[in-house]
């Protein structure tokens, strides 16, 4: 799910340091966020395939849909949380890495 900040692909991409292990770390870091979405991508698939069972598709703006954008809405709230997690983990590192004190977000 895209989010208007840099992505936590982006960030572990632009990582240098002089450490491989480090850059792996990182790049696994990366790869686990991703799952992380794609799980949340299946979970609200199964969710909407639940309610649209449990729901008859009676009207556009009807409590069903209204369940159905409150899923998306939430799951996006958590995948932009982990991302930025993720985000301010690698930059901590990084900082770390180079000596120098954490950025402000």
């Amino acid at each position: 799910m895209p989010t208007a900040t840099k992505t936590t692909a982006d960030k572990a991409t632009t990582t240098t340091s002089g450490s491989g292990t480090t850059d792996d770390g990182l790049q696994g870091l990366v790869k686990g966020i991703q799952a992380n979405e794609t799980s949340a991508l299946q979970a609200i698939k199964r969710f909407v395939d639940t309610v649209n069972e449990a729901f008859p598709d009676i009207t556009e703006d009807g409590p069903r849909q209204k369940v159905i954008d409150a899923a998306f809405k939430m799951t996006q709230q958590v995948v932009d949380a982990s991302n930025q997690l993720a985000i301010n983990i690698i930059d901590v590192t990084e900082n770390a890495l180079d000596g120098r004190s954490p950025s402000a977000n």
